[in-house]
């Protein structure tokens, strides 16, 4: 059997998924998490389930690329059955899809979430009277605790399509459609739910010149008595907002009515006009602060073992007579690159998506985009790109295909195209270890660090609103779009499901992702700083080449090579540097950051190159992973083109500006 499960965003879909199949996918207290359609499967009494967490949706008349996934996926009829998960604690907002999905298939599973949470409120539920009215199986559970999932699977297995509910419209619209319904021949779905597309959408009619006739002809008929198709759309949806309204009358009881009061005076404080600002900048410090200060110890453990096993990978390789021309690049390219990456990333990582998690989890996240949404709205962007944005501080890539929670197609390539001046996991390594070199003279505070970092990134932010204005006044021009954000109830997270699922669904593949780019790149790099042309290696002959122009910018040669070739994985752009400097055909490492400091200021380096460096960290272009990653979602070489271009040309404008400045006034 193959089910679907449909619901708004932020009812619990994904946890029932996870409880019903097995799988873990990632879920969180935040709207948007499902941005693409995930199968699982479970099966049971000899059975096979095939289940598909589609995502969520208010409607099923879509206004984004998520929302079409959903909606295409109810409409087609290619499946077996229906779940339609709601919240119980907002249960007469959720019976609105519950409606729409009855009118396009009476294979429906109504299953009520989070009925814990609706106790705790004081809200109670008429299940069985729920379930008179709505003539299909309605199962109250807490999918938290998975249970109940037998009970879902029971009912599928056995459950019947009888005649269900059906809203009653008013008799002008129900002519019409009874008129076009007439004339559909075979529909996997209600017909008169397929008239109510035709009617209201501009719907491909397969040559069905006919049927094309019947609804301009209806839309005529409406026309005359001054309805537009989009007048339709409205009338529908007003009539369902009414059916949901007397049926949760029947079946809700509100034993609290200050229930909300609670969230609400919290709500005042989180996304204050004041102090919604400044709770967002003191968790991000806390979270920077958590992250710099826990990363050091553990770093050093990975780097030790990682380049202890390299002795004996050596002695390894040569007892088995594998040559030199062999050993070398592997070892020494790409093995010194994987565990260099390894060893900088994971630590910071395992610290920082689980903290992250959990403000998912609490439901923070939405209220910071609705803090920023008037910001973005002054950029004549919406306030969702937001929560992309923040997506972006794990990983560009996935903050780029966050970006289909966004309805409007020019907001969505706004987010992307400025993802990359939020900095992911791989640039904070070299962020945090300019600010403790050059900028608090060399003491480990970790506090002042994550002070400093903070404000790099509010550059990245500012430069995120500056480049989206000029975005929407040149080749992205248009109207700032609106939009529906739901601001969930808080809710307590489960600390250790937010630790496991952090660290495999987010540090994990993060990472596999850098190993599977970098590796590459060690070989590349080797190859670069051993092949020498005339005694001077190819690396050093690029730097040269390039430095003129690295110097207008306050760096040099090596810096730049060093961004070049870092493409694949930012997390190598020091050792490169560090390799550069010293002539060395490999990667090596400094016991500490007083040592590097002093190879750094040996090569030239002052105040003003930390900060151009620093600046150049926060804004080149984006990294191979996040640039397939763009690829893939515009399908456009000129986008993909434009997302290298406009970061990078922004960063050497501030450079320049640095730079030319520091001379001028020095």
């Amino acid at each position: 059997m193959k089910i679907g499960l449909v619901g708004n965003p932020n009812v619990g879909k994904s946890t029932i998924f996870n409880a019903l199949t097995g799988l873990h996918q990632h879920t969180g207290n935040w709207p948007g998490k499902t941005v693409e359609k995930m199968t699982g499967y479970r099966k049971f009494n000899g059975k096979l389930f095939e289940f598909e967490d589609l995502p969520g949706t208010y409607s099923l008349m879509a206004r984004s690329k998520e929302e079409e996934v959903t909606s295409n996926f109810v409409y087609s009829g290619e499946y077996d059955a229906l779940l339609v998960i709601c919240d119980a604690v907002c249960l007469e907002r959720n019976l609105n899809l519950v409606l729409q999905v009855l009118e396009v298939t009476s294979r429906v599973v109504v299953v009520v979430n989070l009925i814990n949470e609706a106790k705790k409120k004081g809200i109670e539920i008429n299940f069985s009277k729920l379930k008179q009215i709505l003539k299909v199986p309605v199962i109250g559970i807490d999918a938290r605790k998975k249970e109940k999932t037998n009970d879902i699977l029971l009912t599928l297995e056995t459950l019947k399509t009888d005649d269900v509910y059906r809203v009653k419209y008013d008799d002008f619209i129900q002519n019409e459609l009874d008129n076009i319904s007439f004339l559909i021949k075979d529909s996997k779905i209600k017909k008169r739910a397929y008239s109510l597309k035709l009617l209201t959408e501009n719907t491909n009619f397969n040559d069905d010149k006919i049927l094309k006739s019947k609804v301009l002809e209806a839309r005529e008929n409406l026309k005359k008595k001054g309805i537009t198709k989009d007048d339709i759309s409205l009338i529908v949806t007003q009539i369902v907002i009414d059916s949901c309204k007397k049926i949760a009358s029947k079946v809700l009881v509100f034993k609290k009515e200050d229930y909300q009061k609670k969230d609400r005076f919290i709500d005042k404080i989180v996304t204050g006009k004041i102090t919604g600002y400044l709770i967002m900048l003191f968790l991000l410090l806390c979270i920077f602060w958590i992250t710099i200060s826990g990363a050091n110890y553990p770093s050093e453990i990975l780097y030790d073992f990682f380049f202890g096993l390299e002795d004996k990978f050596v002695s390894l390789l040569y007892f088995l007579q594998i040559p030199d021309f062999i050993v070398n690049p592997l070892i020494y390219g790409v093995y010194r690159v994987l565990a260099w990456v390894v060893s900088v990333m994971l630590p910071p990582m395992a610290i920082f998506f689980p903290l992250f998690t959990l403000l998912e989890d609490l439901g923070y996240l939405p209220r910071v985009a609705f803090n920023l949404d008037k910001a973005f709205k002054k950029c004549l962007s919406c306030g969702k790109q937001a929560l992309t944005m923040t997506m972006n501080f794990g990983c560009n890539a996935v903050g780029v295909i966050g970006a289909r929670i966004i309805d409007s197609p020019r907001e969505r390539l706004m987010a992307i195209l400025t993802s990359s001046f939020v900095p992911c996991n791989g640039r904070f390594p070299i962020l945090i270890s300019l600010i403790t070199m050059f900028f608090i003279f060399g003491k480990g505070n970790s506090l002042i660090s994550a002070f400093i970092l903070t404000l790099a990134i509010l550059l990245g932010i500012i430069m995120t609103f500056i480049v989206s204005k000029l975005l929407s006044k040149t080749i992205l021009k248009g109207i700032p779009s609106s939009f529906t954000l739901e601001l969930p109830p808080y809710r307590r997270p489960q600390i250790g499901e937010v630790i496991i699922r952090s660290i495999l669904d987010r540090t994990i593949f993060v990472l596999r992702r850098a190993v599977i780019v970098s590796a590459p790149a060690g070989l590349i790099i080797w190859f670069m700083a051993n092949v020498n042309i005339g005694n001077v290696s190819v690396l050093r002959l690029c730097a040269d080449f390039l430095d003129p122009f690295a110097s207008m910018i306050g760096l040099d040669g090596i810096i730049l090579m060093a961004f070049i070739l870092g493409f694949p994985a930012n997390e190598i752009v020091i050792p490169i540097i560090i390799m550069g400097y010293m002539s060395l055909g490999y990667i090596t490492d400094f016991d500490s950051l007083y040592d590097l400091k002093k190879l750094f200021l040996d090569n030239g380096w002052t105040l003003l190159t930390a900060l151009c460096m620093m600046i150049f960290t926060l804004m080149h272009f984006p990294c191979l992973t996040t640039v397939l990653t763009i690829k893939k979602e515009t399908g456009s070489l000129k986008w993909t083109l434009l997302s290298i271009v406009i970061p990078t040309l922004t960063g050497i404008i501030l450079c320049f500006i640095c730079t030319q400045g520091y001379y001028l006034f020095r």
